[in-house]
This record gives structure tokens, sequence and C-alpha cells, in this order.
């Protein structure tokens, strides 16, 4: 069996930072989370662990939300038995830590609440490291018909330098890293005093759209702020939230928002579609509507738009083949979600862009970065059948900072994500390490 993840429902991901927290000390080895973490992988080889054992480790609404004791122990069973490795992270509430049960090996992460008990854990597949670029290469090249992928060095001043490519300049759909030029020009809004984090938004019905995310089945009405709002749409994709900001911040500022961040092909991205109006292209009387607006010059698409705004979300077909992946997604290269990222990095020093931070390192996709050498990753992927791409900037103990983005895509057929995401999380593990290497 592939090793690839078993997620058991944690502390709301959103709202869960994961770079250390000042005054931690990463080397330290005997926070409770870590204890956790050691008693949990344990566990893996004495299932059924008892019941009392459990809740003694295991808070209450955590065993409910998995489905009790007998779910817990299906799943240290079908995991284990594990063989506990090197610890990746160690702070007074997370812990991740290298395991291996025979040829499978995982990044397990645990999360304590503050009576010391586990409010969540995570057994994410881990692929060994590319450890040259010979060897990254070669990988990289068998997974998938068009690869792209570059890792960058960025400077202080938030330039960056491709220090490794495969086709870096060439352009590919990008799924929802999209949504990092909707954060870059709600950033932007706010530095000019435009909007502000914490302003509130009321959800609306006619901006809501379809999973990844859990804001369309919140009533409308419900208020969060432009923070919130950031968050959910980084750390989990939540699509509703995209769309909301950018209907809050214009479609045309989000539009700039593709130079400014170092897209080298705007009006490849033109009109800026949402994720509402992409779900309907590709799923209402497709191939027709598709085609339509396909072939439509930029200034015709733009008049489609309202009609588009007006199909209902009941009238969408879900699919689960490739749809024109290379004429309607949102595009750009793995240079340019490096200048991307180095922009949004910039910007947050900057200052006053704490809400941007927590966006982008709430979620690091259990990338098993050693946290003592890179104490900072800021992470976002996209998908939808036929393209998967992650995208990763990281700060080194040294104060330097790198990027890396591998962007994959089939016109033809749908990939397995869950079988491919940890090879692909561990090409872009290699190109952050190699790309920090003096």
């Amino acid at each position: 069996m592939s090793a690839v993840g078993f997620a058991l429902p944690l502390a709301a991901a959103v709202g869960v930072a994961v770079s250390t927290p000042a005054g931690a000390d990463p080397r330290r080895t005997d926070h409770a989370a870590d204890r956790q973490l050691r008693w949990l992988i344990g566990a893996t080889g004495r299932a059924p662990v008892p019941d009392d054992e459990l809740a003694a480790h295991v808070a209450a609404d955590t065993l409910a939300a998995v489905g009790g004791v007998d779910a817990l122990n299906e799943v240290l069973a079908g995991i284990g038995p594990l063989t506990a490795g090197r610890s990746l992270t160690d702070t007074a509430t997370k812990a991740e830590r290298l395991a291996a049960a025979g040829a499978n090996r995982w990044v397990v992460t645990v999360e304590v609440d503050d009576t010391d008990l586990i409010a969540g854990l995570h057994f994410a597949g881990y692929h060994d490291t590319p450890r040259s670029w010979a060897e990254l290469d070669r990988r990289a090249r068998a997974l998938a018909p068009n690869v792209s992928f570059a890792a960058a060095r960025i400077g202080r001043g938030g330039g960056t330098t491709v220090v490794h490519g495969i086709a870096p300049d060439t352009r590919r759909p990008l799924g929802s890293a999209f949504k990092l030029y909707v954060l870059g020009a709600l950033a932007d809004e706010i530095a000019a005093g435009r909007a502000g984090w914490q302003e509130k938004l009321a959800i609306r019905d006619d901006w809501k759209s379809l999973p990844s995310g859990v804001l369309q089945d919140r009533p409308a009405g419900t208020e969060l702020t432009l923070a919130d709002f950031a968050r959910y749409m980084i750390s989990i994709s939540d699509n509703t939230a995209a769309d909301h900001l950018i209907h809050r911040v214009g479609r045309s500022r989000v539009e700039r928002e593709l130079g400014r961040l170092g897209n080298a092909c705007p009006a490849a991205d033109l009109p800026f579609l949402t994720t509402r109006e992409l779900f309907v292209l590709k799923g209402y009387e497709y191939p027709r509507v598709a085609a339509a607006y396909q072939r439509a010059a930029v200034p015709a698409r733009r008049a489609q738009l309202a009609r588009l705004d007006r199909v209902p979300l009941s009238a969408v077909t879900p699919w689960t083949t490739p749809r024109r992946v290379n004429g309607l997604e949102w595009f750009g290269t793995p240079a340019d979600v490096c200048r991307a990222l180095a922009g949004l990095a910039d910007r947050y020093r900057g200052g006053g862009m704490a809400p941007l931070g927590t966006a982008m390192s709430t979620n690091d996709q259990y990338i098993g970065l050693d946290r003592r050498r890179f104490p900072l990753v800021w992470y976002k992927g996209g998908s939808e059948p036929g393209v998967l791409t992650v995208n990763f900037l990281a700060g080194t103990n040294r104060g330097e900072q790198v990027a890396a983005s591998v962007l994959l895509s089939d016109p033809e057929r749908a990939f397995d994500e869950a079988a491919l995401l940890p090879e692909v999380i561990a090409l872009a593990r290699g190109g952050l390490e190699l790309a920090a290497r003096r």
C-alpha cells in the first residue's frame, strides 16, 4: 500500500500557526506535545489500545470526532507498528517526527490542547528527499506529461534568483495557487488604507462557490473579518473565501496584482475568474458554454461574466477528467510563483501584515522540513482534474529565504492526487534544501 496520509480532524486547521513560537527552544524534546507524539507512535504497535489509555491521551471531543475508540484503533493498526525517527518540530503545542513502518515512512504530527491532551493528529506519507538536482529532475520528469519546476533564492528586497529549474519560465495551470494574487491584492488594499484586516464582511449567497472549503455552508449574513477570509482562503483553500475577497477588493485590483507580484504574462489571466465562474464554465452545459467563452476575446469574455454569475450552483455538474486545463484556468510559471511568494514576504516584512503571515503559515502540507533549520514555512497548493501544484517559501535559521514551485498538468488524464502528493512534496522539499545550501 502506498503511504499517503491519514488526517484525524484537528483542532481547526484554520487559525493554528505552525511556525516556532517566540521563545520556544526547537532543540528541546520534553514538551507535552512531543511526549504525546512518542506515545502515539508507540501505540501503533499495541492497537487495539484500551479505552482508558486512549482517554488518558486523546481529548474526548477529538475521539468523538474521529468516530470513537474503535475508529482510532483501526487507524493505528492500519498505520503501524511505527518506529520513531528524528524530530522535525517540537513546541509546547505541536510536535512532528519522522516514523517508519516497513517500507512506508510518515510525518506524524500531534497538536495538544491546554490540558496537554491530543487535540489533533495527522499521518502524512513521506518520500525520501532528493539529494541532488539531477535526482530531482529525474524524479520530477517521471510524474506527468507536463512538468515545470523552479527553486529560487529570495533577496532582502523581494527579488528572486532561480538557482535551478525544469522549464521554469513555461506557463502552466496554477489551480488554487492563484489565491496568492488575491492575497497580494488584499494586502496592498490594506497597506493603502482602503481596507483593514479587522473589517467585517458578510457572506453572500450570490458570492458563494463550491468546495474546497467550508464557508459555502455558512448562512448568508454571517460576518467574518478580512483576516478570517484570508486565512480560510490560504490554509484550507476555501473557494468561497477567495471569491468574497475578489469581490471585496475588485477584479481589476487583482488583475493589477498579477504584474505587481511578478507574473510575466498577466494577459493569460484576463479576465481574472472567480472560482464560481470557473465551476460554471466547466460544469454547466459543458462544452458549449466553455467553448464560447474560450473563443471570445477578453472584452467579450468580460461581457459574459455577468451571465456566468447568474447560473445557480445547483446547475453545476462535477467533473472527474481534465477539461480544458490549458485554456480555462489561472496561469503562471514556476518562476512567477516564486516571485509571488517573494512579493508577499516583502509585504509581510513591511509591518502591519501579521494576518498575511498567519494565513500563509497555518498549513505547511506536512512537508517534513527540519524546523531547526527552517523555522518559517509558507505553503499554497492547487489542483483540479489534470492539475496539481505545490508551492513553498521557507526561511532558514540564518535569516535567508528560498522558494520552490512544482507545476504538473495532464490534459488527458486526472492525477491520483493522494498517491502522487508525497512524491511532489518530496521534490519541493529537496528544492528548498538544495537552494538553501551554500
